[in-house]
């Protein structure tokens, strides 16, 4: 009996992680307007369409993010520095990411010269049905494979992190966290992150 509790437990403390990270990527995509994420030293301001900026001196580094791209050639963030990058996290089960695609193949194309935008594939266990919703929406810009989310559990705590699906993360040009929006947006919302920092110089 106290070895079943045993098993138990075990079970119990293995699952926790697991757990933690599948409600992190559950939770719902609807911008409160909070200030902040998490404590007094984020430095980052929601307004109230829901997009989260930091200042320019405020901002910290992006984390080293490389791994598949879905068509299986390899994927590094670290390629595109020098651009501000547009990180977009979706999974083709994801209705909100289907509404905000098409929204992003166009501006995607609009900004090549200035942007490189990239997507992130989260919780899609076959790459099959990720290649078709690309090829649905026209997607040419690369995206990550990464069906558990190990590599969303790489942006630093207390950062514009992404924390649901569908998420989108700007980075500047020098490789910084810049912008954060935690649900679906369409062009006009895009230009208002990305925008400013196609003007930093």
């Amino acid at each position: 009996m106290s070895h079943g509790r045993a098993s138990r437990r075990r079970f119990t403390l293995l699952a926790a992680p697991a757990a933690a990270v599948a409600l992190a990527l559950t939770l719902s995509a609807c911008g409160t307007g909070n200030k902040t994420g998490g404590g007094g030293d984020t430095h980052f301001v929601t307004g109230s369409g829901g997009i989260s900026t930091v200042a320019r001196g405020d901002r910290v580094a992006a984390p080293k993010l490389e791994g598949e791209s879905l068509d299986g050639k390899q994927l590094s963030l670290a390629d595109y520095k020098g651009k501000v990058v547009v990180l977009n996290v979706w999974g083709s089960w994801c209705g909100p990411c289907r509404l905000e695609a098409k929204y992003f193949t166009k501006v995607a194309k609009a900004t090549a010269e200035d942007v490189q935008f990239l997507g992130i594939n989260t919780r899609d266990s076959q790459r099959g049905p990720a290649i078709s919703f690309e090829k649905d929406f026209g997607v040419a810009y690369p995206s990550f494979y990464d069906p558990t989310g190990k590599l969303l559990l790489r942006f630093p705590k207390g950062t514009l992190k992404p924390q649901s699906i569908p998420s989108t993360v700007v980075i500047d040009r020098d490789g910084k966290i810049a912008a954060r929006t935690l649900t679906g947006i369409d062009d006009t919302e895009l230009h208002k992150m990305i925008d400013p920092l196609i003007a930093e110089k």
